[in-house]
């Protein structure tokens, strides 16, 4: 096979150590082969440095292995070009493995130019990235201990998240509190209600009669601290979010001219694909590698039905939710996707369907740097009336009713 690289390494990382195969071409055509393991530490990492430098190396690939690559990669980086490659796509002959014939495989497919890179935002885009993860995390956990104060008021038959929609709102964050500290009265807990949870002080007397242990206090006390402190640490990540977020302002806004995008949805698809998609040729590579498309298994002639890859699960999780936002609306096209999808479909696979046309909508309006124009609600209304004008007479045919169609020009004649 034709050689494209002639000074390249291949890398096999790992928690503690990290394998590296260098190969060089020689004038003659031989090959000089050298093979070291150095520790992931500092240290480490700088020998493999100056082993990489000492070869002349340009070319480097490494395994997307879990978070380890991230700190070779950040040392590094402008140094060589470096290729990233998911481990599903380069597997090696089967037998025999070991470290060592990992990394000789990973060189000699990169030397080759057999290995396609993964895609890597730029580093602004990474820092940011991780800290609207973590922020993620830190609402998921808030709302995982919002749930436990629904558990616990329901083992003690207190049953105030059926009338009081926010159960840490604040006139139920008092009755919470009044609760811990000892009150016991339905009709003393009830006067804490406040504003619009005031005409509710009948039912919220009827809900607040439990049986409310000292563990059951305990335990609503540690929680809502525990809350307490998930909040305040949200809060702060929000504004280092802000901060870093400032320079993307322009792209923010317009994402947020698309149906069914928040804010925040935005800042997370800034924070996952930054604003320059030219790592993706079309929006259909964007959304195989989000994982929003179906996979492709085709074998002797017969097309198999392949399940999407594993992909972004923030993205896609992201863009799911904002599905199912627009299928509660109806006055958009997206929102009329849906609706035309859902009955051939069924919800689930049209919301996956929608939330593909929301990342393809997405790749075009950063890319065009254009807000969105949307096509309207009567989209599909107008785009085939023999086929709808069949559909509507095969529902009222199975209700038992005998249909024939003509032209309102000759019912009016």
């Amino acid at each position: 096979m034709q050689i494209v690289y002639e000074r390249c390494c291949g890398l096999d990382i790992h928690q503690k150590t990290v394998v590296g195969c260098r190969l060089l071409s020689q004038p003659k055509g031989n090959i000089e082969k050298s093979i070291r393991t150095f520790a992931t530490t500092i240290s480490g990492l700088m020998e493999l440095d100056s082993w990489l430098a000492e070869g002349q190396v340009e070319q480097v690939a490494l395994e997307s292995t879990g978070i380890y690559w991230r700190p070779i990669f950040q040392l590094l980086e402008g140094r060589y070009e470096i290729i990233l490659v998911n481990a599903q796509h380069m597997h090696a002959i089967p037998g025999h493995k070991t470290d060592i014939k990992d990394s000789e495989w990973i060189a000699d497919l990169l030397r080759h130019g057999l290995l396609k890179a993964s895609f890597i935002p730029p580093k602004p885009i990474r820092e940011l990235r991780d800290l609207v993860r973590t922020q993620t995390h830190l609402m998921q956990e808030r709302n995982r201990h919002i749930n436990r104060i629904h558990k616990i008021l329901e083992t003690a038959n207190i049953k105030l998240s059926s009338v009081v929609t926010d159960i840490v709102g604040k006139s139920a964050r008092q009755m919470l509190e009044a609760l811990i500290a000892g009150e016991s009265d339905p009709a003393q807990l009830a006067k804490l209600a406040r504003g619009r949870m005031r005409p509710k002080v009948a039912q919220l007397q009827q809900a607040l009669q439990g049986h409310l242990e000292p563990h059951h206090r305990f335990l609503l006390r540690e929680t809502l601290a525990h809350l307490d402190f998930l909040q305040q640490r949200t809060e702060q990540l929000e504004q280092e979010v802000a901060e870093r977020l400032s320079p993307f302002e322009a792209s923010i806004v317009l994402l947020t001219t698309i149906p069914g995008l928040s804010r925040r949805s935005a800042t997370i698809l800034i924070s996952e694909l930054g604003t320059d998609l030219a790592a993706f040729p079309s929006a259909a590579h964007l959304a195989s590698w989000v994982g929003l498309c179906p996979g492709s298994q085709l074998s002797a002639g017969k097309r198999r039905n392949g399940k999407p890859t594993k992909g972004n699960s923030y993205l896609r999780s992201v863009l799911v939710q904002v599905a199912w936002v627009l299928t509660r609306m109806s006055d958009n096209y997206l929102s009329a996707q849906f609706h035309h999808l859902k009955p051939r479909l069924g919800a689930k696979k049209a919301v996956v369907a929608v939330a593909h046309s929301v990342l393809v909508i997405v790749y075009h309006v950063l890319t065009k740097g254009e807000p969105y124009q949307d096509l309207g609600p009567d989209y599909f209304r107008g785009q085939n009336k023999e086929q709808q004008a069949r559909r509507f007479v095969h529902q009222l045919e199975t209700l038992g009713y005998h249909v024939e169609l003509a032209p309102q020009e000759e019912v009016t004649s």
